[in-house]
């Protein structure tokens, strides 16, 4: 079922859905002024697919009350139908934990960092008043919907402060880690310990550094946890990510300025990193510039190039290698696949994209300012051939 956000769809002007790629779990035209946000997946126990996104732009309400919503598909992806929507939620990640449903982010742009439940699968969600029912930092806060980790005993997820001394985008925000005993409830604030804030610091990578957002929680090769970051550096297409190290308590959070910034293709982008025992690699989809794409927007910001959505693989964080360009399309200023949220399903990886793509009534907005949610499969992934990036 595809969901209209606004009729918004102009005199004369007709939906035509049939180059977008993927399964449209929604659509909003650019003419409303709300764009499709954060992408969210998860599998409930019962195999149901549930998929979440929030709204932005100029119609949203995103900096006093933005709304997310709540898909459930009940045959593998084929088919969506709408059955929540939340006033007061952005940001946000759905994630199932001991059989019990979450939903993470904050209350808006900026906004306390807030965690709800269902206890009926989606429909219905608990609502986050104190620091016993889900509010569980309040003040200035940033993040996306990045996976959460457990390991040794406990539940980890990065977070960003957006609290700094300087009120810009970027040089606002300082990265940190949120973390809390496995066997413990979620909901209660005083179950989560967080690490000190590493704030922005303007001198890093030759004076270029504009920010770092959208940490992954993810544990290193030899066994370090690691939240690792998408990094602001418009001086270069040649991307990278930043690797703060995080305590086994999870209470300190240190940066090697030297070591800590990383080759990484779309790290100008948000990402998102797990770990496959089976393969015992590190996979991650991410907007990869591609060099024909480098070589036309030579000069551009890096996190402006939004039209390739890749898989890519890796043994050690360090090198990775591309496995499969998964979507792509050559127009960099209207279109783009991002945000991409995703699991692992057995051989095969599931997905969600903040897709921008024509739609027969004027297209996106722009690349950033997506119109569409879409859900894809990549089948086989391990059998995926290596290429170098």
């Amino acid at each position: 079922m595809l969901f209209f956000s606004s009729p918004g769809n102009g005199v004369g002007q007709t939906p035509d859905f049939s180059r977008v790629p993927g399964v449209i779990v929604a659509h909003s035209p650019a003419s409303s002024g709300l764009y499709i946000g954060s992408p969210s997946l998860c599998v409930l126990p019962n195999g149901d697919y549930l998929a979440s996104h929030d709204l932005f732009g100029p119609q949203s309400n995103e900096f006093v009350k933005p709304n997310s919503r709540i898909y459930r598909s009940t045959d593998k992806g084929k088919t969506w139908t709408q059955i929540a929507e939340i006033n007061g939620q952005f940001w946000s990640k759905l994630y199932v934990h001991r059989n019990g449903l979450y939903f993470f982010g904050t209350d808006k742009h900026h906004g306390n960092t807030i965690i709800r439940k269902s206890g009926d699968n989606g429909v219905t969600w608990t609502s986050p008043t104190d620091g016993e029912t889900g509010l569980l930092l309040a003040g200035e806060y940033h993040c996306a919907p990045v996976p959460f980790l457990e390991h040794d005993g406990r539940l980890w997820r990065a977070m960003e402060d957006a609290m700094g001394p300087i009120k810009k985008w970027g040089k606002r925000y300082g990265a940190f880690m949120l973390s809390m005993p496995m066997e413990a409830d979620p909901m209660k604030a005083t179950n989560w310990t967080s690490s000190n804030v590493l704030r922005h610091d303007s001198t890093y990578l030759n004076n270029g550094f504009g920010g770092w957002i959208e940490g992954n929680a993810v544990l290193s090769p030899n066994g370090e946890m690691l939240d690792i970051l998408r990094v602001d550096h418009k001086a270069s297409l040649d991307e990278k990510a930043a690797f703060v190290k995080i305590s086994p308590d999870g209470k300190t959070a240190t940066f090697d300025v030297n070591t800590g910034f990383v080759p990484f293709p779309g790290g100008s982008k948000k990402f998102t990193i797990r770990y496959d025992p089976k393969s015992k690699l590190y996979w991650t989809l991410t907007n990869y510039i591609p060099q024909e794409f480098k070589q036309a927007n030579a000069g551009k910001n890096p996190a402006s190039l939004r039209n390739t959505q890749a898989l890519c693989s890796s043994k050690d964080l360090k090198t990775w290698e591309l496995r499969q360009v998964v979507l792509q399309h050559p127009d960099v200023a209207k279109h783009g696949f991002q945000y991409v949220d995703w699991l692992f399903e057995g051989k095969n990886i599931i997905l969600l994209s903040r897709t921008a793509y024509d739609d027969g009534l004027g297209g996106a907005h722009n690349n950033h300012d997506a119109n569409f949610l879409t859900f894809h499969r990549i089948k086989n992934f391990r059998k995926k051939p290596v290429t170098s990036l």
